[in-house]
This record gives structure tokens, C-alpha cells and sequence, in this order.
């Protein structure tokens, strides 16, 4: 499967904005279960992203029973409620429908996209169905899970993929199940926290050949200069875990963002915009009275 180098590449609507290249590039934070299953930290961060002129938050969604594997489900856990059944505490961290409904309504205030990556079917169809997300994202650990994408697929909304732990085989049989009309795919590497040396950014223009779709960058390194350089080669869409304190309780927060980071993260995506200009090559005003000044021949 390959689109070749020539193909022109069409952006995606996401929730009336365009995301593709010579698009602003479409940031997301990603809160996940960074929230430890409290709505009033998933509103602080939310007030954090929106600040830092985040295009979008991101969660997760599962149904515990389902997407929990059952080796896993009895396995004792050492939380801050205590010790409990990995299960129970997939349930203590889930969000339901009171507090989605919450997020909801405090995102439309703000003007903020939010969406979710869904683990299970049913979670795509609660998406679907009672909030009407603006897209879904195919987390890195669903690219094979087919009849996933199947269910996304069949909403008829875009969808943003994932593609950390997978081979370009197992990509390939997830686009081809997606179709390529309104995907967006993300560089990925799913290490928490990722090394530079795994990073690899040259793949994103690997997956733009062989795919034709906008490709972004899901980063789960520590500090910017990884998600900065993926801009400058491309990357029309980044994410980045975002948290309060990166000492929290909690699997993801070590390899998040705190929001200063998140601010000059935002902050430095649109100087990168700005610097990379059109390409075409021309002698700008600034530079007319030095040229004056200095150059001796012509």
C-alpha cells in the first residue's frame, strides 16, 4: 500500500476546523486518565489546555468488563483508595455519563473540541450516540482490534490513528478497514517515557508517502524538542499528555506535560508555523538595507 511522494494530500475536517497540510497544525492534550477520576482536575486541565490555545482534549473510554483483559482483572492494586482489583479500579477512573455530560457542557463554553480514544465498542457508541464527539482516536494498543475500527468507521466521523507498537503490515490492514477519506494517522512510539533514539520522526514522512493522509505526532517523550522538530518536518497535528504535576499517582503523568511546558509547547508550535513560510525563495524587506549596505558586486 502506498500513495507515492506525488500524491496530493487533502485535509480532514475535525469539528469545523481543517487539519491537514498548510493547515494551522491542530494541538491536542491529551488528559486521559490524568483526570484520576475526578471531574474537577478534568476541568482544571481542560482551563489549562484552552489557555495554552489547545486546539482540542482527549480522553479514554472503556468499559471496564469488556476491554479489561480477564488475566488482569483480579491482579490487587495499590491505588491512593487503597488496595482493589485492577478491575475496580478501571471503574473507580472511568467516566460515565454524568461526568462526560459535565465536560461536555464546560468544553462548549470554552469553544474546546474534546474527544476520547474508545476501547470498546460500546464506548464508540456512547461517543457516538450521547455526545456526538467531533472525531475518535484509535489508541496505539487498538490498531489491531478491527472490529473497533469497524464501529468507528461506521459512524461516518474522522478518525485520528494511532500507530506506536504496530508494523507497517498491521497499519496497512487498519487503513484499509478505516479507508483513507477521513483518517488522520499520528507518528507514535508507545514507550513511556520515549527516549530520543526511539522517536524515529523520519517516519512520519514514511507514513505520508505510503498512506496520502495528514500525519501527525503523538509524543510521549519528556520536554518539546522532539514534538517541535516533528512540526518542522511536517506533522500537521500534535499530541501531548498533559497533567497538573508529573509526581501525581498515575501510570501516564511521568511522561506529561505540566502547564508551563504545555504553554511553550503551544507557543512554540506557531513560531515554527510562522518561520516555516512558502518555500518560495525571495529577498524580503528586511534585508533590503543590509544588502545595500554590504553587498559589493550586483
Amino acid at each position: 500500500m502506498t500513495a507515492g511522494p506525488s500524491k496530493t494530500i487533502a485535509p480532514v475536517e475535525i469539528g469545523g476546523k481543517l487539519v491537514g497540510p498548510d493547515q494551522p497544525v491542530y494541538v491536542i492534550a491529551e488528559i486521559g486518565l490524568n483526570h484520576n477520576g475526578d471531574v474537577a482536575i478534568a476541568k482544571q486541565l481542560i482551563d489549562i489546555a484552552h489557555e495554552a490555545g489547545c486546539d482540542a482534549v482527549k480522553f479514554q473510554k472503556r468499559t471496564p468488563e469488556i476491554s479489561t483483559p480477564a488475566d488482569m482483572r483480579d491482579v490487587q492494586r495499590e491505588t491512593p483508595w487503597g488496595t482493589m482489583s485492577y478491575l475496580d479500579y478501571r471503574y473507580r477512573v472511568e467516566f460515565e455519563e454524568e461526568q462526560y455530560t459535565e465536560i461536555d457542557n464546560y468544553c462548549s463554553k470554552l469553544g474546546m473540541h474534546w474527544f476520547a480514544s474508545p476501547w470498546d465498542v460500546p464506548s464508540v457508541e456512547f461517543l457516538a450516540n450521547r455526545f456526538d464527539v467531533v472525531t475518535f482516536k484509535v489508541a496505539s494498543a487498538s490498531v489491531t482490534d478491527l472490529e473497533l475500527l469497524t464501529a468507528m468507521k461506521n459512524t461516518g466521523k474522522p478518525v485520528i490513528l494511532s500507530t506506536g507498537m504496530s508494523t507497517l503490515e498491521e497499519i496497512d490492514k487498519a487503513v484499509e478497514t478505516l479507508g483513507t477519506e477521513k483518517l488522520v494517522m499520528m507518528h507514535a512510539t508507545s514507550t513511556y517515557p520515549m527516549p530520543a533514539h526511539e522517536a524515529n520522526l523520519r517516519t512520519i514522512n514514511t507514513l505520508r508517502e505510503r498512506y496520502g493522509v495528514p500525519i501527525g505526532y503523538s509524543g510521549h517523550e519528556r520536554g518539546l524538542q522532539i514534538s517541535l522538530a516533528a512540526v518542522a518536518l511536517g506533522a500537521v497535528t500534535v499530541e501531548r499528555h498533559i497533567t497538573l504535576d508529573r509526581t501525581m499517582w498515575g501510570s501516564d503523568h511521568s511522561a506529561s506535560l505540566e502547564p508551563e511546558g504545555l504553554r511553550h509547547l503551544v507557543r512554540d508550535i506557531r513560531i515554527i508555523e510562522e518561520a516555516l513560510g512558502d518555500g518560495v525563495k525571495r529577498v524580503f524587506e528586511g534585508e533590503l538595507k543590509p544588502k545595500a549596505r554590504l553587498r559589493r558586486v550586483g
